[in-house]
């Protein structure tokens, strides 16, 4: 992991986690170290670059310290385009915020890992194989208890990835309409464009 940095200063894998430690509410910071492992061993199963996913799966939440209005003001200052869903709920904003400090803060420059990392909320149509193991990652990481059929999830996650991240989406998606909460718009595209994916299959 040469080469990545901390300000101007070049950083190892430990540093990294120890500054996340750091910044992080005690039970992110482990959250994340869960997403990493488990990131990880999904690089195992498919074929992926370890390395990309143990980093994305560090640094994914790596915003979440910022404060709402923080969110709109980084966005703002480097033109991202914010939703109305993202707008009257910034903390969806962390995803786009926490590519942003991967780059600038923790020195990432490789664009895989960046857009892992920007799309691990929403997901987004043609996700590359690194989106698709972040994303699921983040849901099924061993600190995860809530979330519906996640036994169901985790063992579809180690045997079909696409099939995986479309029982997410669609769980997650009746969660939100059945909670009355703002559902982004790129959520639903995700889950449309993966359904007909399936069918078309």
């Amino acid at each position: 992991m040469a080469g990545h940095k901390i300000g101007e200063e070049p950083v190892s894998r430990s540093k990294i986690i120890r500054t996340l430690e750091k910044e992080l509410k005690y039970s992110r910071f482990v959250h994340s170290l869960g997403v990493a492992y488990t990131a990880t061993s999904l690089a195992m199963r498919y074929g992926a670059d370890l390395e990309k996913a143990e980093l994305a799966g560090l640094l994914h939440d790596c915003a979440k310290y910022l404060s709402d209005k923080e969110y709109l003001s980084l966005c703002h200052e480097r033109e991202i385009p914010v939703s109305a869903a993202e707008a009257a709920n910034p903390s969806l904003l962390h995803a786009k915020a926490g590519a942003v400090l991967a780059a600038e803060k923790y020195g990432v420059t490789d664009p895989e890992i960046l857009e892992a990392i920007r799309n691990h909320t929403t997901g987004k149509p043609a996700m590359s194989m690194l989106d698709k193991i972040i994303y699921i990652a983040d849901y099924i990481e061993p600190g995860r208890n809530q979330a519906p059929n996640l036994a169901i999830v985790r063992q579809l996650a180690f045997e079909d990835l696409d099939r995986a991240l479309i029982k997410i989406l669609s769980d997650t998606l009746s969660y939100l309409e059945e909670s009355g909460a703002e559902i982004d718009p790129m959520t639903r595209e995700t889950y449309l464009y993966y359904e007909m994916c399936q069918v078309v299959s």
